[in-house]
């Protein structure tokens, strides 16, 4: 039986498992084969030990990767609450972002909030909108430009109120 275990363990190792938990597996599938010793027909004990030992790491694979989704989840759920710093960040943001879209033509504020905030494709905006594909195309390159012109704006202004303050 000292072959066997042996071959148990070199099979669990190559299957994932390191060395101390490759014994351990495979003492597990030995007391399964102990207790089901009845069960087993003469000659397929290796071929038992075998299988109750990648039933044994099967589980063991599954209860990790569910262990590993619940701590990733709780992670996930602790990052999911901002400070107050990253709350009035957020907002500070988003009054930019407003003040700059503010800015736009509504035509042009439309096609680019659709496209860039909405992530609409080009032909669902037409459509949307009745408009040609072209109409839109050049209307998001123009909404892209003043976009980028009312950034440096907004940008410039805040640098003179905070020059001033």
């Amino acid at each position: 039986m000292t072959a066997d275990f042996s071959f148990v363990v070199r099979s669990l190792r190559r299957v994932g498992y390191d060395i101390a938990d490759a014994e351990d597996a495979a003492q597990e599938a030995f007391l399964v084969f102990a207790r089901r010793l009845g069960d087993v027909p003469p000659g397929k004990e290796r071929s038992f030990v075998f299988a109750s030992a990648m039933r044994i790491a099967s589980t063991h694979r599954r209860s990790l990767h569910r262990q590993w989704r619940r701590n990733a989840a709780s992670e996930a759920g602790a990052q999911a609450i901002p400070s107050p710093y990253e709350v009035s960040e957020h907002v500070s943001a988003r009054q930019k972002l407003d003040e700059v879209l503010s800015e736009l033509d509504v035509d042009l504020r439309t096609v680019l909030v659709l496209y860039e905030l909405e992530e609409m494709m080009v032909q669902d905006i037409a459509e949307l909108l009745s408009l040609r594909k072209g109409t839109v195309v050049s209307r998001l390159r123009r909404a892209r430009d003043a976009f980028r012109e009312g950034v440096v704006r907004a940008h410039a202004r805040n640098a003179f109120r905070e020059g001033t303050s």
